[in-house]
């Protein structure tokens, strides 16, 4: 371990599963103090008692990040618990997808408050903490190839994540001057509880005939040849963490083993 993230404190929304656990874990064993966010506190806790039994520093808080106050209150806990806050990483969302001419306002909306607005209050929530702080920060938050590139059974996941990018560059221009940077992952296909579902609910809406053919055929269509799994997205999470990348900001990585080229 390179310890990249030594002594600093890292809030994780999303943190009880998928990505944000996997993401979680590596900071935490690479020296930082996570704080846990996530709606299933279970969860959560479950990964603090991980982190925690290897030596590590961590504490879970139940929220929902379409809701200021839960979130205004895990930053709280993140200075309380470990002094102050140095980064942020925007994981938690969902995707319920329709067929483009069936899609919903409800469906839309849904989808919007929580990858979208759940986004944002997270960055403003993180970022007065950082100004109040004085000495800057990191914010973090999880586009997608849906972020790059429109699909068809996805119009309102695409439209959040895209939203995400708007969302990154405009704080990666509004904190600058408080030394404060912004920047997005954007993953592909990755196996996780969100895309086990997904692959049913593509089933159910007879776009594939049997469990995991949708997963298959999607993550089959990169460059480079298999599924991603949640560990491919730690090396570039660590490298936004750490003092790596002090000199970017406003940027969008992809990591989708070459599913969108841009």
């Amino acid at each position: 371990m390179s310890r990249r993230v030594e002594d600093r404190s890292i809030l994780v929304t999303g943190a009880g599963s998928g990505m944000g656990r996997v993401i979680a874990l590596a900071l935490a064993g690479e020296g930082a103090s996570v704080t846990l966010l996530d709606l299933n506190l279970d969860a959560a806790k479950s990964v603090q008692d991980e982190i925690t039994a290897t030596g590590g520093r961590a504490v879970a808080v139940s929220g929902n990040v379409v809701n200021r106050t839960d979130v205004a209150m895990a930053v709280k806990t993140s200075v309380e618990s470990f002094g102050r806050l140095d980064c942020m990483f925007a994981i938690a969302g969902i995707i319920k997808p329709t067929h483009f001419l069936e899609t919903t306002e409800e469906n839309f909306r849904s989808t919007l408050d929580v990858n979208a607005l759940g986004t944002l209050i997270c960055q403003q929530e993180a970022a007065k903490q950082m100004i109040k702080q004085g000495d800057g920060g990191k914010l973090i938050v999880t586009s997608s190839i849906a972020g790059r590139q429109g699909y068809p059974n996805f119009a309102s996941y695409c439209a959040s994540k895209f939203a995400v990018t708007a969302l990154n560059q405009s704080a990666a221009h509004a904190l600058a001057k408080h030394k404060i940077t912004s920047n997005a992952f954007a993953p592909g296909v990755v196996d996780t509880p969100l895309w086990k579902k997904l692959d049913l609910d593509l089933m159910d809406m007879g776009d594939s005939s049997r469990p995991g053919e949708a997963f298959e055929s999607f993550s089959g269509a990169n460059l480079i040849g298999r599924k991603g799994v949640p560990e491919d997205v730690v090396g570039t999470a660590l490298f936004l963490a750490s003092s790596d990348s002090d000199y970017m900001t406003g940027q969008t990585i992809m990591i989708d083993g070459g599913m969108v080229l841009v």
